[in-house]
């Protein structure tokens, strides 16, 4: 596998996705932190601050969630309705290196969308005067990253045996039942029926536990400064493996695909 065909596939699918105006969902972001901005406090007396922080931050997530299911289960899939994926299986290029650049290129995109957007959600914090962490926030947004890394991995994964419709489908009830891992096994144990129970460990072992990314509320309440160093590096591997693991799927999958 060469890195140095992984780094211009990245490359040339990220100037893709940019000419294809991604980035202008900044801009809405924006516009909508100017609204919220303005029209919370006349919602909540005393608790616009954490409502505002909380918006924000939740906005954020849904943008870069659309951006990396949407984007990631259509990769594949346009390149082989545009008949392109036939010129590129012919070059000198492996099929794992397609897959690894393509997602590179990917998360280089989200790692500029959420970089743009926490700069604009801090520039609006400091405009409306509310108190914050800087360090909570920034904590709350790599691990945001690392939560789209692994939600791109899944979208790729879909993608490259399934049509875009279904791969946005699945990838999206993965991102529902990942958020609820830990509830459904509680869910199992307190069942006390050993069927549920064995079924409700399957999903927990199978399905990615995304709350374990998930620090928006601790940035909220400024806790996430605070957390103990060795879970969130643990949180982080956690989900860094995941990602490895689900390509290193996508990649046997595509491997296997005839064109």
């Amino acid at each position: 596998m060469s890195f140095a065909r992984i780094f211009v596939i990245a490359r040339n699918e990220f100037l893709e996705i940019i000419r294809d105006r991604v980035l202008y969902i900044i801009c809405f972001y924006a516009i909508i932190l100017a609204i919220a901005i303005r029209l919370l406090p006349e919602f909540a007396a005393t608790t616009e601050n954490k409502i505002f922080l909380d918006f924000g931050l939740v906005a954020m997530s849904i943008i870069g969630l659309i951006v990396a299911i949407f984007v990631g289960t259509g990769m594949v899939n346009k390149e082989v309705e545009k008949r392109t994926i036939l010129i590129l299986i012919a070059k000198p290029v492996g099929r794992g290196e397609f897959i690894a650049g393509k997602y590179l290129g990917l998360l280089a995109v989200i790692a500029v969308l959420i970089t743009m957007m926490t700069v604009i959600f801090l520039g609006f914090l400091q405009l409306g005067k509310i108190t914050y962490s800087s360090l909570s926030i920034f904590i709350a947004a790599i691990f945001l990253f690392l939560q789209l890394t692994l939600i791109a991995a899944t979208a790729i994964a879909f993608g490259v045996f399934s049509s875009s419709l279904l791969a946005i489908t699945l990838t999206f009830a993965v991102y529902l039942m990942g958020n609820v891992t830990q509830d459904l096994l509680q869910f199992g144990r307190l069942s006390r029926n050993p069927t549920v129970e064995r079924l409700s460990q399957a999903l927990y072992l199978i399905l990615p536990d995304l709350s374990r990314l998930n620090m928006r509320n601790d940035a909220v309440y400024g806790l996430a400064a605070l957390s103990d160093p060795t879970t969130l590096i643990a949180n982080a591997g956690y989900g860094l493996l995941y990602s490895a693991m689900l390509l290193a799927i996508a990649i046997l999958i595509f491997s296997q695909r005839e064109f």
